[in-house]
C-alpha cells in the first residue's frame, strides 16, 4: 500500500480538520451518489467554457490510479463529462473524476460506480475545441491544486491533500479520531458538549 492510500481511511472532513481547516473544495461540489468514494493524485485540467475535449485527452493520458480535477473557467452551464467517458476512464485505471462545473448521464455513471464529484447535472452539451492545459497547477475555490497533490472525497465534500503533508496529515487525522473516540465516550456517560470542551 502506498502512504496516500491510507488518507482514505478517513472522511475528508477529518482531513479538512487535520489540516488546520483547510484543503477543502467548494461545498457545491458533491458526489453523483452519494455512496461514492475517491482517492488518489491529482492529474489536474484546465478547460475553456462548455469545452471538454481536454477531459478526453485527460483520462487517455493520466496513468492508472489518478484522480481526474478538472477548472472549466467558471462555467457551469454544460455537461462536460458522462457515461461513455466515464467507462473508458474506468478501463484504463483511473480513481475518478472531480470537476468544478456540471456533468450528465448520471443513471449509468451511478450504476457503472465510476466515482464522479460535480457541482451538479446538466444536459446542455460541449464543444471540442480544445484549448487548456493538462497537469498544470490549477485552482478551484480558493485551494491550489497541483499535480501529484491527493484528492479524498465522499458524501460530505472534497478535500485536497498536499503531496509534501501527507504523512503528517495522517498522524494527525489520527489523534483527532482518537480524541473523538474519547468525546463518545463521554457523551453517552451523559455529559453535554458544552462540559466536555469547557465551552459553559
Amino acid at each position: 500500500m502506498k502512504l496516500y492510500q491510507k488518507l482514505a481511511e478517513f472522511s475528508a472532513a477529518t482531513l479538512h480538520e487535520a489540516m488546520g481547516k483547510t484543503g477543502n473544495l467548494p461545498s457545491a461540489i458533491k458526489p453523483v451518489s452519494a455512496s461514492m468514494r475517491v482517492c488518489g493524485p491529482a492529474y489536474t485540467v484546465s478547460t475553456m467554457p462548455r469545452d471538454n475535449l481536454l477531459l478526453h485527452r485527460a483520462y487517455a493520458y493520466a496513468p492508472a490510479g489518478s484522480v481526474l480535477v478538472a477548472s472549466c473557467s467558471g462555467f457551469y452551464e454544460a455537461g462536460y463529462w458522462g457515461d461513455l467517458m466515464s467507462l473508458g476512464a474506468k478501463t484504463k485505471g483511473i480513481n475518478g473524476l472531480v470537476i468544478d462545473a456540471c456533468v450528465r448521464d448520471a443513471d449509468d455513471i451511478e450504476a457503472m460506480g465510476f466515482p464522479v464529484f460535480s457541482r451538479g447535472l446538466c444536459i446542455r452539451g460541449t464543444s471540442n475545441h480544445g484549448d487548456g492545459s493538462l497537469n498544470e497547477p490549477i485552482v478551484i475555490g480558493d485551494v491550489l491544486i497541483r499535480p501529484g497533490d491527493i484528492i479524498v472525497g465522499d458524501r460530505d465534500g472534497v478535500v485536497v491533500v498536499p503531496h509534501e503533508r501527507i504523512a503528517d496529515t495522517i498522524e494527525k487525522a489520527k489523534a483527532r479520531e482518537a480524541r473523538e473516540v474519547w468525546v463518545r465516550a463521554q457523551l453517552r456517560e451523559g455529559k453535554t458538549s458544552l462540559q466536555i470542551y469547557g465551552w459553559e
